[in-house]
């Protein structure tokens, strides 16, 4: 009984919490780009105002099934959030998020704009870039703790960092494709520098584009909650570490983000698989190796 007060805890915490938090992050993000770039910068509570002031907007959109789609993009993201803050299996976590992507990429596609379709089809090349490593990192999770759920890799008396360095140098590198950070912000960019307007959210606009900001407000979330899954050894110091190196990754991106000019989206699939194989596969080998001394 007390194992599901504690899961409907962490999924409420997160439902409430994850869009404050991930708004928080992404003003400090403008604010520390900014500063990188000479420029004082906004305040840091603006993506707050801004999703505001477009939920105030008169909605507007190309046709009805555009909504729909954003709709169910946002349903997904928050039970790909609620799924793995329950610590439930990384398998079906992995799944929903690429279901909610599927959703917003047909919703781009339906629009008939072409910056919206060429945002569309950038964004599927980058699924193909990101999508092995994050498989692999489920799989490295699986050997070392023996389990696909999240609740059993966070009770684990062992830090997983420490026998899956390799694949967490492969995930943080492709959250640089989830975060939609230079190089590889291909399909869609939060800055004013994307020759694609918006990529595959030009279309949009008002409540639509609102719900769409905070989505990836919880998948930013989210998406820490797996850093933070390296770190877990069922003591408060791990956790604090955990939480200390998310923060730490998420000023790296930002980093990375203000270092780099946008690449091509060959590079972004072909720099991600060689990651994927060289770090993700090499550290399962020798994870394997290790265990079975």
């Amino acid at each position: 009984m007390n194992g599901y007060v504690t899961m409907i805890i962490f999924v409420v915490a997160y439902l409430v919490l994850a869009p404050f938090v991930g708004g928080l992050l992404a003003g400090i993000d403008r604010k520390i780009t900014a500063r990188m770039q000479g420029r004082v910068g906004p305040p840091i509570l603006q993506p707050f105002y801004d999703v505001g002031k477009l939920f105030e907007k008169e909605p507007i959109t190309v046709n009805k099934v555009q909504d729909f789609y954003v709709l169910c993009f946002f349903i997904f993201i928050l039970a790909t959030g609620a799924f793995f803050f329950a610590g439930l299996n990384l398998l079906l976590v992995i799944f929903t998020l690429t279901i909610a992507s599927v959703f917003l990429i047909v919703g781009a596609f339906s629009s008939n704009s072409p910056y919206a379709q060429v945002g569309a089809e950038r964004e599927l090349l980058q699924m193909m870039a990101y999508e092995p490593m994050v498989l692999l990192t489920a799989i490295g999770f699986y050997i070392f703790s023996g389990s696909f759920d999240v609740s059993a890799i966070v009770n684990l008396s062992g830090m997983p960092f420490f026998y899956l360095i390799g694949i967490f140098v492969g995930f943080v590198f492709i959250l640089t494709i989830k975060f939609r950070k230079s190089p590889f912000d291909l399909s869609m960019s939060h800055h004013a520098h994307q020759e694609l307007v918006k990529g595959l959210v030009t279309e949009y606009s008002g409540k639509t584009l609102g719900l769409i900001e905070i989505a990836h407000w919880y998948e930013n979330i989210f998406l820490l909650g797996f850093v933070f899954l390296f770190f877990c050894n069922g003591t408060w110091w791990g956790y604090l570490i955990g939480v200390v190196v998310c923060l730490a990754a998420y000023f790296l991106e930002v980093l990375i983000d203000n270092s780099f000019a946008r690449m091509k989206w060959q590079v972004a699939i072909n720099s991600a698989w060689i990651v994927a194989l060289c770090l993700g596969i090499g550290n399962l080998f020798i994870l394997k190796f290790l265990l079975m001394v």
